[in-house]
């Protein structure tokens, strides 16, 4: 007895057989170069943010601008929470494509 249609849709609903392969798609190497230098970009210009706001925390702490001191500081710390971010990117990225993989 064949399967109604409506039967197959849901089957499909509920797994596609769908899964991330490498090397599908021509370029793929190409992308993790860019997206790589992309990171590696972003990881110079943390570091030139973070010079400029540790010299602006110590500017303002030594010449009494307690705005500016504290304009620093928040520049550090988002400074930090960016090169945080960049460094765990793939981490982040893998540790949810698996707990992404086992929800059924």
């Amino acid at each position: 007895m064949p399967i109604p249609l409506a039967d197959h849709v849901i089957q499909l609903a509920y797994d596609p057989g769908i899964s991330p392969q490498g090397g599908g798609l021509p370029g793929l190497a190409v992308l993790k170069n860019v997206v790589n230098s992309i990171n590696m970009f972003g990881i110079i210009a943390v570091v030139g943010a973070l010079a400029v706001s540790l010299g602006v925390w110590a500017w303002g702490h030594h010449t009494g601008g307690h705005q500016a001191e504290a304009n620093g500081k928040k520049g550090a710390i988002v400074a930090a929470g960016a090169a945080l971010g960049l460094g765990a990117a793939n981490g982040i990225v893998t540790f949810f494509s698996a707990l992404g993989s086992q929800v059924h």
